[in-house]
């Protein structure tokens, strides 16, 4: 059973995660976590640094009575490095992952009205992936996904990174994808779909991280109305994160080779914090927090650290809900311990 925590340490330049919830089921790294009908639904993950096969929980979180519980389902999958997204409200989609032996393509679906897991079918057209780890996978719309990453096979992964459309047919019960482009090669990274401001509004999804670029890639754009996705209001948070860049305390650098950080976004922010730094050779856990502000062109960095090291994440989550910014999982600084853990998101203004 959660329970509830103590306020932590504050971190430099005004902002911390002040824990409010604990719990076994929640120690995990390399999960998914989405929010669906507020409630957070945990998928498989790595229970400790070097395991080598995922966990097939399924963990479901409920943030206003801060308890969470063991969903009791058949053939919940048993993956890590995959990536999920909420279909319609009602179906939790997962995408590809690790399995334990092999990179794979296949969609699992959690229908949450029912509690059960579906295994839904490819229709004849599919061209999938070799394989996916490590990816993104970003809702369009309720019939739509985007997918992007390094394909790859049992051992080995290609040199260049991949952008597929993931059409669904939650009526049909099926899936299709359909490779749209080569990229450059990401693992690793993370995805933001962002509204875009000036003559043209729109919108358009940012891959972050997962190589050594510090600059964001397009992923896809789309002018205005093409979009139907309603991101979740959170008014408070988004002008407390507009408060805290216009103070001039973060720096104006974005992060250099990050890969398996968190991101989510608060209107024209997207929230990065933690991950692996892929440019140093020790000490290589983060507990940075990082925003990137699309108000304006061109967008601009804004990096704030953190001198709390047991504040250290790589392969965890955040969820943004009820206009709050909560934290779930993920490894500590030894890269090995999983946190049970949920935080939420301080700003001190």
């Amino acid at each position: 059973m959660a329970v509830a925590m103590p306020p932590s340490r504050v971190g430099v330049s005004g902002w911390s995660w002040r824990p409010v919830a604990r719990d076994a089921l929640l120690a995990r790294a390399f999960h998914s976590c989405t929010e669906l009908r507020g409630r957070f639904y945990l998928v498989g993950g790595l229970l400790t640094g070097g395991a080598r096969k995922p966990s097939s929980d399924t963990v479901v979180f409920d943030p206003t009575e801060g308890q969470a519980v063991r969903l009791e389902a058949r053939d919940s999958p048993l993956l890590s490095h995959h990536d999920a997204a909420n279909v319609g409200g009602r179906w939790l989609c997962v995408v590809g992952g690790w399995d334990g032996s092999r990179r794979l393509t296949t969609v699992k679906v959690l229908d949450t009205e029912h509690g059960v897991w579906e295994a839904w079918t490819a229709t004849p057209d599919n061209c999938p992936p070799a394989g996916l780890s490590s990816h993104t996978c970003t809702r369009l719309s309720d019939r739509e996904l985007r997918v992007a990453g390094r394909e790859g096979g049992t051992r080995t992964q290609r040199r260049y990174g991949s952008i597929y459309t993931l059409t669904l047919d939650p009526s049909a019960r099926t899936y299709c994808y359909k490779e749209d482009y080569h990229t450059a090669s990401r693992s690793g990274h993370c995805a933001a779909l962002l509204q875009t401001s000036g003559p043209h509004p729109g919108h358009q999804l940012l891959l972050f991280g997962g190589c050594n670029s510090a600059e964001p890639e397009i992923a896809g754009q789309w002018s205005q109305g093409k979009i139907k996705e309603e991101p979740p209001i959170a008014p408070r948070l988004m002008e407390q994160l507009a408060r805290l860049v216009s103070k001039g305390q973060g720096s104006r650098q974005g992060p250099q080779g990050l890969r398996h950080h968190s991101c989510s976004v608060v209107g024209p922010f997207a929230v990065l914090f933690g991950g692996e730094s892929l440019t140093r050779a020790r000490d290589t856990i983060c507990n940075d927090l990082y925003i990137y502000d699309t108000r304006k062109s061109p967008s601009l960095w804004f990096h704030f650290p953190c001198a709390d090291r047991g504040l250290k994440r790589v392969g965890h989550r955040t969820c943004l809900w009820n206009d709050q910014l909560y934290l779930v999982g993920g490894f500590g600084e030894d890269g090995r311990t999983a946190n049970p853990q949920v935080c939420i998101l301080d700003l001190f203004i």
